[in-house]
């Protein structure tokens, strides 16, 4: 049975249903229902999205060259990598195929700051408590206040490399949150020779920073075997590549891989995207879930992100970053890890390649030139911008009539790419840690750990850091309340 899809109801009296309501220590608000037979066994795990957001409706009736301003606005975390997607597509409905060499390159430094802030902001603020004080530890401690009075250095430098991709960010748009930047065929103003050289003042720490936290990383996996198989499933990766199948977050083809590593398709023009992928529709999620055509929906879905960023690729152009992905591979015998925990790993080792391009751009010569904008063609009625966003790869792709006002829009954001796979990795923990009787606020974060590995922006909007309340109720078949764990907005825990 596909997970989240069958014709269970939840008002089947075979069955009892588990709410988590809402998942903690993500970006935006979900929350995870567990459905379980008369055995308590469990029969299904659906991970539900419950915000609308609309922006693919609302910004119809816009002009397009606003479109990149308004769709940054999904997100407070990653409002960049919407900036970015949309402003490839409106490149296209300005005529523009090729920027200038400056405009290119910062756009490329922009998005490696906006990578490296919120790499840093997932791992260090909301994952690395679960890993420094262990999944079923005492909450009480496991957040970003336990971590800076125990860990205070691993603390100190996750602040650290987050304050310098924001300030790459505001060195560019002006604001370390919904700036401003690009323009239909290029940028808006130059990087100033004050800001490179402010930015080059910090980058041997920040270079040795991620080069630390991918160590942390990777001890922390190997010297847990039982990580390697915490919510691991073999499945399909996307993403985009460099021409010679490096590591690339701007631009590239589109690269499917099979789980033993096998290629589907590789350097798909991601123009063409529509006839490789579909989108399905879930009455019980506002959240689509994407899959490959050709494979059908039931073994065509995927995963995307870190991890299949750097198990799809041949190489990282950044040599540090290469080396580590070369011990990467190692660990899994040179073929695709699927482990789900494996993503922070991975997440820091792009990190590191963040650090080591911005350092190489700030030292190019372009990147304070002043030729912005690329001289415009003749207008097209359709523009599609894909990029690899921090969360995986990000679809933007807009129609406008013949005087520019957009008429359809269509977003694939990462974390709708990652849904099934979402819905699998909980329903993987499920059936291993919930023994059918008693909720425990252990089982609880067990269950947020395995869908934070992912990194989601659920509503695209902001992140939440563990102190929202969520209750959870068991039910039995007859619909009476067999057991109820609250925790409240302190993070106090009831029963």
């Amino acid at each position: 049975m596909k997970t989240g899809q069958s014709s269970i109801s939840p008002s089947d009296k075979s069955t009892r249903r588990i709410a988590i309501d809402p998942v903690t220590r993500v970006e935006g608000h979900g929350k995870i229902t567990l459905l379980l037979d008369s055995d308590n066994h469990i029969r299904e795990a659906r991970f539900h999205i419950v915000e609308f957001r609309g922006f693919e409706k609302f910004i119809q009736g816009r002009p397009y060259w606003e479109v990149p301003f308004f769709v940054q606005r999904l997100c407070g975390i990653c409002p960049v990598s919407h900036q970015l997607a949309a402003a490839k597509a409106v490149d296209q409905l300005a005529g523009v195929d090729r920027l200038t060499p400056t405009a290119t390159k910062l756009r490329r430094l922009l998005h490696f700051g906006q990578i490296l802030q919120s790499h840093a902001l997932h791992f260090f603020h909301l994952t690395s408590p679960d890993f420094l004080f262990g999944f079923g530890s005492d909450p009480v401690r496991r957040n970003i206040m336990g971590v800076l009075e125990k860990h205070p250095e691993i603390a100190l430098q996750g602040v650290k490399l987050r304050k310098y991709g924001q300030q790459i960010i505001e060195a560019i748009t002006g604001k370390r949150v919904h700036g401003t930047g690009t323009l239909p065929g290029g940028m808006n103003k130059p990087l100033t020779t004050g800001w490179r050289d402010a930015l080059l003042t910090d980058i041997e720490n920040i270079l040795l920073w991620s080069g630390n936290a991918v160590k942390l990383n990777e001890q922390i996996h190997t010297a847990n075997p039982e990580h390697a198989d915490f919510a691991t499933f073999p499945s399909n990766y996307l993403c985009l590549t460099g021409e010679k199948g490096e590591l690339e977050f701007y631009h590239g083809g589109l690269r499917a891989r099979y789980p033993d590593g096998a290629f589907i398709f590789d350097q798909f023009d991601y123009c063409d995207y529509r006839q490789i992928l579909r989108e399905e529709v879930r009455s019980w999620s506002y959240m689509k879930f994407p899959y490959l055509h050709q494979l059908g929906n039931d073994r065509g879905w995927y995963r995307v992100g870190p991890l299949a960023r750097v198990n799809n690729c041949d190489r990282i152009s950044t040599p540090r970053a290469e080396a580590e992905r070369k011990r990467f591979r190692a660990y899994g015998h040179d073929k695709p890890i699927h482990s789900t925990l494996a993503y922070h790993w991975a997440r820091m080792i792009e990190a590191l390649h963040c650090a080591e391009s911005i350092q190489n751009l700030l030292h190019d010569p372009d990147i304070t030139g002043t030729e912005l904008v690329a001289e415009k063609g003749d207008r097209r009625h359709e523009g599609i911008g894909v990029i690899e966003a921090p969360r995986g790869t990000l679809f933007h792709h807009y129609q406008v009539n013949d005087e520019g006002i957009i008429t359809r829009a269509n977003l694939i954001v990462s974390t709708t790419s990652n849904n099934q796979a979402m819905n699998e990795s909980i329903r993987i923990v499920a059936d291993k840690y919930f023994d059918g009787r008693e909720i425990t606020e252990a089982l609880l974060n067990h269950l947020e750990v395995a869908v934070r590995a992912y990194d989601p922006c659920l509503s695209c909007a902001t992140h939440a850091l563990g102190k929202m309340p969520l209750q959870v109720e068991l039910i039995d078949a007859a619909g009476e309340r067999v057991h109820r764990l609250t925790k409240d907005s302190t993070g106090q825990y009831v029963s």
